[in-house]
């Protein structure tokens, strides 16, 4: 008998041991794919050369019931544009003024480790230079780390994201910005904290033209942009030529340094001004 126990114990121990190195390497290939030169990115999946693999599944709370009917109704819903948006189903969103020789193009998931480091670094100087009229910026906003990490986070901030657009590109930016702050970003490994829509409103709270501000939080508790944020979801995809984010353009031009996951994004102010002053039409 002692020795069956014996056994049965060892067994018992060689299994736990084994699930949780199982559990471990799966954690370590996820922050693999996230982590690049030191700084964390989210590595895209391109799907047959042309783009990206969108998840809908997971957990939501906007719209009601389980997230995976809400997502998949809304992936083929007609989008309501906010306000401020153009092109097909006003998935081209332009901020500043429209006379601005360049433009800054940005390549961002909300739930993207890396997008939050480059925000909290040079946020507010984008959006200084948008104001000054050093250029416009156009915004690119993909949800394939719903995929990468499982949940809902991505696309449900996006829908939110579209909420405040509606109010105003003001409200969108400094919303967009304390989304990705260090205050209220999730880290990647953690709950799925986007997709509550509580949580987003919280958020939206710390900013002026949102905080109380009925129409934005009926339209993010409807999932009245939900069909909109797959819609940019899709044109996200569309860009075959962005493997990772932050991807960030000028002109046309990529900024920041080479990696073989793809581009880096300036990890400064001063690197990102340099690279933005090399490519601007005079």
């Amino acid at each position: 008998m002692s020795n069956r126990n014996s056994q049965a114990n060892k067994q018992a121990a060689r299994e736990r041991l084994r699930a949780e190195r199982e559990r471990q390497a799966k954690k370590d290939r996820t922050r693999r794919q996230l982590i690049v030169g030191g700084a964390v990115v989210a590595v895209l999946a391109v799907a047959g050369g042309i783009g990206l693999a969108v998840a809908n599944s997971g957990g939501d709370s906007s719209s009601g019931g389980s997230g995976a009917d809400v997502w998949a109704k809304a992936a083929k819903a007609k989008p309501v544009p906010p306000a401020h948006t153009s092109g097909p189903n006003g998935t081209t969103i332009t901020v500043g003024k429209s006379d601005a020789k360049n433009t800054l193009e940005l390549f961002e998931d909300p739930r993207c480790p890396g997008c939050s480091v480059f925000e909290q670094t040079v946020g507010a100087t984008i959006e200084k230079d948008i104001n000054d009229g050093k250029y416009k910026a156009t915004y690119h906003i993909g949800t394939f780390l719903d995929n990468n990490l499982q949940g809902t986070g991505s696309k449900n901030a996006l829908s939110a994201l579209g909420a405040a657009l509606n109010v105003s590109p003001d409200a969108f930016l400094k919303y967009k910005f304390a989304l990705y702050s260090k205050q209220y970003h999730p880290d990647e490994t953690g709950p799925d904290k986007f997709a509550d829509d509580s949580y987003l409103l919280k958020v939206a709270d710390t900013i002026p033209a949102l905080k109380g501000n009925a129409a934005f939080e009926k339209a993010v508790k409807d999932g009245t942009y939900d069909a909109w944020a797959m819609a940019m979801s899709k044109e996200f995809n569309n860009h075959s030529d962005v493997r990772s984010t932050p991807t960030v353009k000028m002109n046309g031009t990529v900024l920041g340094t080479q990696s073989p996951q793809g581009p880096v994004a300036p990890s400064s102010v001063a690197d990102f001004n340099a690279q933005v002053e090399k490519n601007l039409k005079k």
